[in-house]
């Protein structure tokens, strides 16, 4: 998306000084206008409800909130007290280290309530004994874990997709984007890499990384100069090509490597500048073309608000673990769709994220051409009746049975050890 603001940039610039004067004095009130408008707007659907309760007739009890550990995999499984069950994949290795916190601070919350109220028991919980003062990844992954557990136990009770507790089904399948997560190595490597998982996949869509992360020095920039226009040339004007910075560079870099990419008409630069350099990624924003992509590491309702009122970034990109869940994360979309803005999720590692991404896609008309997926790489022991989980010719069909619509190997989960402290 280019906002306005560029657009009179452009025009200010073109019809001279005097000309610019007229423009920004007439400009100034219609566009402040807009901007309180826009901000009613998304304070009005921040606030707004997403979890749809029609499909339940009865309280669901919430009995137990179990961790469950198998080899290196976590999973939280919700039951009940009618007997219902929900189970979804954690973040294996953020688990890994924060369970404490799931145990203590976010489980014991949620037993005893009605999963009907879901959506405020995510609010609830933070709000709990100060939970707020422990926001940002570690907190929010484990809520994130069991609030998906829980819609999977509530979308099998109404025998209903998650897209549809969710607001409503939208789309049945997305085309992917396939990542690479490589810094480092040579640009001819990395090209080797990209087509190596293009051809796994099908998709017409990647992305690669840039700068050092979270700095960079001349070999990281000669890589940069070298890989931008080598990607374009070689997979040609059909791909779309996306670049991931990792919070790598200064303003003045973010403007050189975001000028290249616009040469070579690559689709969004993410991340740029570290993720909390808010007003430094609004300044690059207005000096380039290129959308800015961002979001990942945000654990903030709040702070994706300003994001997207002020134009900060173009794309946005929730983290579904990260950032606390679908229900926030469909919070996001919507104020994001008001902006005319896209807000294509973020995935951080394996796992089953892949699938929580194309649930969040199904519901959400603004998430975006290509949605990312890592499901090669996907070792848990589920099996889908109405999907291949495959990324097929790039497009994966998303799972319309009931919950999650799908089913974990049950030895699996009879083998997994309850996790305690």
């Amino acid at each position: 998306m280019i906002s306005n603001r560029r657009d009179f940039l452009k025009t200010t610039a073109a019809s001279g000084a005097a000309g610019a004067m007229g423009l920004v004095s007439q400009r100034s009130s219609s566009t402040a206008g807009k901007s309180n408008e826009l901000a009613a707007k998304l304070e009005r659907l921040q606030a707004a409800p997403v979890l749809k309760t029609e499909f339940f007739q009865q309280p669901v009890k919430i009995a137990s909130i179990e961790l469950l550990k198998n080899g290196r995999h976590y999973l939280v499984r919700a039951r009940s007290t009618d007997g219902a069950e929900g189970i979804a994949g954690a973040h294996d290795s953020v688990m890994a280290t924060t369970f404490p916190i799931f145990l203590q601070r976010v489980a014991p919350f949620f037993i005893g309530k009605d999963a009907r109220e879901l959506e405020s028991l995510v609010h609830g919980v933070y709000l709990k004994d100060s939970n707020y003062k422990w926001q940002g990844l570690p907190f929010w992954v484990c809520v994130a874990s069991l609030e998906i557990a829980v819609l999977d136990l509530l979308g099998k009770v109404a025998h209903k997709p998650l897209g549809d507790l969710l607001g409503g089904v939208v789309r049945k399948e997305i085309a992917v984007y396939r990542a690479s997560g490589n810094r480092g190595n040579s640009p001819e490597a990395e090209i080797d890499y990209l087509k190596k998982i293009v051809a796994e996949t099908g998709a017409n869509a990647i992305k690669f990384r840039l700068g050092a992360r979270m700095r960079y020095d001349d070999a990281s920039t000669r890589r940069d100069h070298s890989l931008i226009p080598l990607t374009r040339k070689t997979f040609g004007d059909k791909m779309t090509i996306y670049a991931d910075a990792n919070g790598s560079y200064d303003i003045p870099m973010s403007i050189k490597i975001g000028k290249i990419m616009e040469e070579y008409r690559l689709s969004f630069l993410e991340e740029p500048v570290p993720f909390d350099y808010y007003d430094e990624t609004k300044q690059i924003a207005d000096r380039l073309r290129i959308p800015i992509a961002g979001g990942e590491q945000e654990s903030s309702l709040r702070r994706f608000r300003w994001m997207i009122e002020n134009d900060g970034v173009q794309i946005v990109q929730p983290d579904l673990l990260y950032f606390g869940g679908l229900i926030r994360s469909v919070k996001v979309a919507r104020m994001a769709a008001a902006a005319g803005m896209d807000c294509t999720a973020h995935m951080s590692g394996g796992g089953l994220g892949y699938l929580y991404i194309a649930h969040f896609a199904s519901c959400v008309p603004n998430c975006g051409p290509h949605q990312e997926y890592k499901g090669d790489g996907d070792t848990t022991p589920v099996t889908c009746e109405s999907s291949s989980l495959k990324s097929e010719n790039g497009v994966m069909k998303i799972p319309s049975g009931p919950g999650l619509g799908i089913n974990f190997d049950r030895e699996f989960i009879n083998k997994a050890g309850v996790v305690s402290l």
